[in-house]
């Protein structure tokens, strides 16, 4: 017989085992919290992102400190010194300035350009050993790799794509030259007849490497409002600056969706997407080390405060490094905003508010507010690439020593003119020269844009862009007006037997000193003296890259000074 024990034995047991199994379930449900609603992106085209898994790197979430603002130190950064009396201004207050307003290139008639006698040269993405690619590539931003490297520079540039995903890629390059080679830099070698190809025949910058889509991770938008609204599902970031830091860091910022606006800018140490640059930077042959500390190891976004002072899209902001242990955001230059603003970064994207003195006066206003070019239009300044410290003397000189006066930061602004349409006709290059001590006032801009020796402008014809080429000149005015041949009367046209047009416009992106100066150390990448080359990346048309190099004095010749400080009242 079969003997079942009464129930009231097991419902002590029972009663345990249901408060149990209710206490259980209780601790699964997620608090209720307000829910935080991210946009997610469309799943992008096969290849186009890197998978985080091959960074080979565990990334740590992004920062965000946006919300946090702390207020400047006042009594540091406001001394209270008029321009009177303030000897980081112009010359004659500052003898160590004067290289920077002298002027032995006269500019041309009709485009008011100074024409430097530096070429625009070519790059190619297409490495010896690969197959024919058929994507275009431009803007691209380099710098140069550290002397003990087996090429000379790393070259960031964007695809252009459909306009429904943003990719960029990354290679090692060298430069090869063509001729004889009396004018070749340290390292460089003779082009080959495969290098001429696709570089032409002036030679350039070619990879060495294959070309890999960089791929970071994806950041969230706040809000993307109005006529953004369709950019919160974008994918990829666009709009990338590769730069050293002032401790020997290569950086990439990047224009990707913004955790407090809709888009904002980032930055990333490049050794987390380009994991052999570690074992590179910990090569020195004369300094062993580990390499630079990482202080962007994972994603980290920069901010703008307070909160009120910040758009919906933010670009093109650039750093700047005093020492190897201060950073610097240098959001804005221009007088149509809000005047020139900077801030110090406090660690993790964290910065204070503006630092700029109240008593410095704007040293565009007078552009901004209708200022005309030559042909009797204007334009308005924007920020354009990184910044670089430089050293007012030369490195051959053996008594130039650095010092507060003769040390100051440069970067290119561009002065853009549109068409009738809105769209871009012209971005014209100017210097700006800012002093490298607090409170780091503004010294002087270029007084006219440059073009190098085979570009030229939009606006102006093909005579009147070649006006000053001596040979030029001479050839139009043989060939311009009515002209016969036997009984028939022809009428000349541009370029009346001259030089034609090299490209629509054209746009810098970035700057950087030239690959080959032997025992510099990473921490001095980012600083330079006036007869060191200065490496300008070079967007062409929105579907093509370029370089140029150019001495770092004939960058900053020509310039105007900034009218200083107002007097207190």
């Amino acid at each position: 017989m079969i003997y079942f024990p009464p129930l009231r034995r097991l419902l002590l047991p029972a009663i345990f085992l249901l408060a149990l199994a209710i206490f259980y379930r209780s601790s699964l449900q997620v608090p209720s919290f307000p829910p935080l609603v991210l946009h997610s992106s469309p799943t992008p085209p096969e290849g186009l992102h890197r998978s985080i898994s091959s960074l080979k790197i565990q990334p740590l979430p992004i920062y965000n400190a946006s919300n946090n603002h702390l207020p400047p130190p006042q009594k540091y950064y406001y001394s209270g010194i008029t321009s009177s009396n303030d000897t980081t201004y112009a010359s004659p207050r500052n003898p160590a300035l004067k290289v920077l307003f002298d002027c032995p290139v006269k500019p041309n008639k009709y485009t008011g350009h100074i024409r430097l006698h530096n070429i625009i040269q070519n790059i190619s993405h297409v490495s010896a050993t690969a197959n024919p690619d058929p994507r275009v590539f431009w803007n691209p931003t380099i710098i140069s790799l550290p002397y003990w490297s087996k090429n000379q520079y790393l070259v960031v540039s964007r695809i252009v794509t459909d306009g429904n995903h943003q990719e960029n890629v990354l290679c090692e390059a060298n430069v090869c030259y063509v001729g004889s080679g009396k004018d070749a830099r340290p390292g460089e070698k003779p082009c080959t007849a495969d290098d001429l190809i696709h570089l032409g025949p002036g030679g350039g910058m070619r990879c060495v490497t294959a070309p890999f889509t960089l791929s970071v991770p994806p950041t969230p938008a706040q809000h993307c409002e109005g006529k953004f609204g369709s950019y919160v599902d974008i994918p990829g970031f666009h709009d990338p600056r590769i730069f050293w830091s002032g401790r020997g860091e290569p950086l990439m910022m990047v224009n990707t969706q913004s955790r407090y606006a809709c888009f904002g800018l980032w930055l990333i140490d490049l050794r987390a997407v380009h994991p052999s640059l570690d074992s590179l930077l910990a090569s020195s042959p004369t300094r062993p080390s580990l390499g630079p500390l990482k202080s962007y190891a994972s994603l980290t976004e920069l901010t703008r405060n307070p909160p009120s002072t910040r758009s919906p899209i933010e670009k093109n902001w650039m750093l700047f490094f005093p020492s190897s242990g201060e950073s610097y955001i240098h959001y804005d230059l221009s007088a149509s905003r809000a005047g020139r603003t900077f801030a110090k970064l406090l660690g993790s994207g964290l910065s204070t508010t503006n630092l700029t003195d109240p008593l410095e006066l704007s040293c565009l206003e007078s552009n901004d507010a209708g200022g005309k070019d030559a042909a009797k239009e204007s334009g308005t300044y924007h920020q354009a690439t990184n910044s670089l410290r430089l050293i007012l003397c030369a490195r051959g000189d053996k008594t130039c020593r650095p010092t507060k006066e003769n040390t100051v930061f440069i970067a290119l602004v561009h002065r853009k003119f549109p068409n009738i349409l809105e769209l871009p006709l012209r971005y014209e290059r100017y210097f700006m020269v800012w002093s490298a001590s607090p409170p780091f006032s503004m010294l002087a801009v270029s007084k006219h844009p440059i073009l190098l020796a085979n570009e030229t402008a939009s606006g102006w014809t093909e005579s009147e862009n070649w006006d000053d080429d001596p040979v030029n000149r001479k050839v139009v005015s043989r060939n311009r007006g009515p002209f016969s041949v036997g009984a028939k009367v022809f009428n000349a046209t541009e370029p009346f037997g001259g030089k034609d047009y090299w490209a629509y416009f054209t746009y810098t992106v970035s700057i950087s000193y030239a690959w080959g100066r032997e025992r510099d150390e990473v921490e001095d990448k980012n600083v330079g003296y006036l007869d060191d080359e200065i490496m300008l990346g070079i967007g062409v048309d929105d579907k093509g890259q370029c370089f140029a190099r150019v001495k770092a004095g004939d960058l900053v010749q020509c310039m105007r000074a900034c009218p200083g400080k107002a007097d207190r009242g």
